[in-house]
């Protein structure tokens, strides 16, 4: 039987899509037995990359906004997750980094998954993310964003990105509604422990 252990010792060592990799393999993943919540964004950028800590770029400053807790909780909280579609950079595109490898959340996603039975949120930020894990009949992310009911298991975010600015000013609604509920729940699963 795989162990948590043996089985991020196989992502760290990961190299099926390095001849694909810019910069080559730096998988990027954070999990732990006891997760409550689990984050799945996009893929690591080059500061990310150069860290290996995840989220720690402008992007995981406005997300840890958003959830409402600090950087020292982020990082040290083993109920919280964080599984990249992707787990290593990808290179850039002609408007940003290029999407998330497509070899990551096949191979490795269900068997990390299996690893944390005491999951209860699951963050799907970005595209990628919530075309893998919704099987929906909205088209955007804007409607699943706008429409994902707030209790349930998956709960679909934008990217934080300071490219998303725009996106953020078109619809107010999300600072209004979404943000007050995704506070809440993650507050409320951190809390019950």
């Amino acid at each position: 039987m795989e162990t948590l252990s043996t089985l991020l010792t196989a992502v760290r060592d990961c190299d099926i899509c390095a001849a694909n990799l810019p910069l080559g393999p730096r998988p990027v993943v954070h999990v732990d037995a006891s997760a409550r919540i689990l984050i799945i964004g996009q893929a690591p950028g080059t500061r990310v990359h150069e860290s290996g800590i995840p989220w720690n770029d402008p992007s995981g400053d406005r997300l840890r906004q958003w959830l409402n807790i600090d950087r020292e909780q982020f990082y040290s909280d083993k109920r919280l997750a964080i599984m990249p579609m992707g787990f290593c950079y990808p290179g850039k595109g002609r408007s940003g980094d290029l999407p998330p490898r497509k070899e990551c959340a096949p191979h490795w996603h269900e068997r990390l998954l299996a690893q944390m039975p005491s999951i209860e949120l699951v963050l799907l930020i970005g595209q990628y993310a919530q075309n893998y894990y919704l099987n929906d009949e909205f088209k955007t992310l804007t409607e699943r964003v706008q429409s994902h009911p707030a209790d349930s298991y998956f709960f679909p975010l934008p990217h934080p990105s300071p490219r998303n600015q725009l996106w953020l000013k078109r619809n107010p609604w999300f600072d209004a509604k979404v943000l007050p509920r995704l506070q809440q729940r993650v507050g409320d699963i951190l809390e019950t422990i």
